[in-house]
């Protein structure tokens, strides 16, 4: 995946250069993140939200859908 592009200009008209001047600057650069790391995290993201609604019942559902509801409300108007 290559990187979006820069929304400054300075910023545009350098990494163009750098494009044009480094054959490997499109190689994709190091995050610091250690894949198996984010691949488990992802998978236990996946599960979250759907294991805590499972674990509430109804009622506790509909509680927090209101307060969810009403904080939109008081936020908009």
């Amino acid at each position: 995946m290559t990187p979006k592009r820069p929304r400054d200009l300075n910023q545009l008209a350098a990494r163009l250069v750098e494009l044009a001047t480094d054959p490997d600057a499109e190689d994709t650069p190091d995050t610091g993140k250690d894949p198996a790391a984010v691949k488990l995290g992802r998978r236990g993201g996946l599960k979250g939200g759907r294991a805590r609604a499972d674990k509430l019942t109804a009622e506790q559902r509909s509680e927090i859908a209101r307060k969810a509801s009403a904080a939109r409300w008081k936020r908009d108007r």
